[in-house]
């Protein structure tokens, strides 16, 4: 697969197939983070696989999942992921600079989407909760985000940004996730005449 046909695939899903993934899928893909770059090289970031289903129930129970869907709580029963990367920063070893999260979460979803799977980022967690439930050490690490993975379990078409311009994501009847997107003539500056 080509990185644009990658990139294109690695939506955020929300809604999966519940088959198992394996400790070893996980490694596999925290291995790609592994060999990102890191601001100052520091390589702060740590992983906390979740895999069994006792876990993984743990920490559903601390995450919130669609802002812009009002009235959707999160995936039912059958449709929850299969698997979650915890991102933490090591406070020992240096505060983390928010671009190392976005480069590994990005890079261990392309590494997913590439396995045939897919995820979604979730910053939009309990904290306290999900380190109590997995036994982290709140002193020395800060959670920075949670990914979840699985099969994904739904459709998500990229559409161009209404006239309005809200980038909302939304479904239709049919649950199929629409993601509003700008157009590349909008993101790229012109020269101005000082130039």
């Amino acid at each position: 697969m080509e990185l644009k046909e990658l990139v294109a695939k690695n939506r955020s899903y929300r809604r999966f197939y519940e088959e198992p993934i394996s400790e070893e899928t996980l490694k596999e893909l925290v291995a790609l983070a592994r060999i990102t770059p890191s601001a100052a090289n520091a390589q702060a970031l740590k992983y906390r696989l979740v895999y069994t289903k006792e876990e993984n129930e743990k920490v559903f129970q601390t995450l919130r999942w669609a802002g812009a869907l009002l009235d959707w709580d999160g995936p039912k029963e059958g449709e929850r992921p299969s698997a979650y990367i915890v991102i933490l920063c090591d406070q020992t070893l240096g505060k983390n600079k928010m671009t190392d999260d976005g480069i590994a979460a990005q890079t261990i979803l392309l590494g997913a989407v590439e396995k045939g799977l897919g995820g979604c980022m979730l910053g939009n967690v309990k904290r306290e909760e999900l380190a109590e439930a997995l036994g982290i050490d709140r002193e020395r690490f800060a959670i920075d985000l949670v990914l979840a993975l699985g099969k994904p379990k739904e459709t998500v078409v990229l559409v161009d940004l209404p006239e309005s311009g809200d980038t909302r994501y939304y479904r239709d009847d049919a649950k199929v996730h629409y993601v509003p997107k700008r157009s590349l003539e909008e993101l790229i500056l012109e020269k101005t005449a000082a130039e």
